[in-house]
């Protein structure tokens, strides 16, 4: 089964409200603009688990992404190299699966694949520290390892100084 659409995960210790703002700090999501792209981006990835099935590596599944993702006319970049700050300096670059670009400039979404048996709380701390690392407010943790796709949206507001 697929976990309910409008469902976040607040990656910063606030509940977060999908029909509305979400607010910490100075920083505010407005999660309602995030819905109908974080559904669609759910949508193309279930699609891809309809087709390929689980048991590939998650390199064959992001490339079906990209090509599903293109096909729904959903702008993203694969394998981006993107920076990292510390303490809001650069401190290296790492690759992230997916930026999407979001419901407004310089609101992307953050789209990490998996292709594990189970999603485990080490692979929800990696997203949530690369939402902090790249300073974006929201990311999709994709699961394709399983019968079923397995997802969570989070939501990052507060961010370390």
């Amino acid at each position: 089964m697929y976990q309910f659409l409008d469902e976040w995960i607040a990656a910063d210790g606030i509940l977060a409200e999908p029909e509305g703002e979400y607010a910490a700090d100075a920083r505010q999501v407005d999660l309602a603009a995030y819905n109908p792209l974080t559904h669609r981006i759910i949508g193309c990835a279930m699609r891809v688990h309809s087709v390929l099935g689980s048991g590939f590596p998650e390199v064959i599944y992001q490339r079906a992404l990209s090509i599903e993702l293109e096909r729904e006319e959903v702008s993203a970049q694969r394998e981006l190299e993107t920076p990292i700050y510390f303490r809001g300096q650069q401190i290296g670059t790492r690759r992230v699966d997916f930026l999407v670009d979001g419901p407004a400039a310089g609101q992307p979404v953050l789209v990490e694949l998996k292709a594990t048996t189970d999603l485990t709380d080490a692979h929800f701390a990696q997203i949530v520290n690369y939402l902090e690392a790249y300073r974006l407010p929201v990311g999709l943790l994709l699961n394709f390892g399983t019968t079923s796709l397995q997802y969570r949206r989070f939501v990052k507001t507060r961010f370390a100084t």
